[in-house]
């Protein structure tokens, strides 16, 4: 399973560099570049939040889920275009989506007991 958590995040910063090369330019590392621009003082870049990334890491599963739903759906009601295989792809594309998800949810909540149970 923890293959599908480095899938997730490996999707996650996919989503993260892809929302953020649209105003920088292919300058080298632009998220560090970025943060030490916003501690000199001056502002920083708007880089996407961590919760427009899940946000998104999120929507992302939710449509697979649904294209699955519509492709079952035109299979059973006859439709030429969508056959077995595809019906059955998708199926399974967005079930391991949404075990990764589900995955990466149960360790982010087991990181903030962690953390809420540490000692001052």
């Amino acid at each position: 399973m923890s293959d599908s958590v480095n899938s997730i995040l490996s999707q996650i910063r996919t989503y993260q560099n892809q929302m953020g090369q649209g105003s920088r330019g292919p300058v080298g590392d632009t998220a560090r570049g970025s943060a030490i621009q916003g501690l000199a003082g001056t502002p920083a870049a708007s880089a996407p939040s961590f919760t427009e990334t899940l946000r998104n890491a999120i929507g992302g599963v939710n449509e697979a889920q649904q294209n699955s739903g519509a492709l079952a759906k035109a299979f059973e009601m006859g439709d030429p275009s969508a056959d077995l295989a595809k019906v059955m792809v998708a199926a399974q594309q967005s079930t391991v989506a949404f075990r990764a998800t589900v995955e990466v949810r149960n360790r982010l909540v087991q990181a903030y007991q962690d953390v809420m149970n540490m000692p001052l």
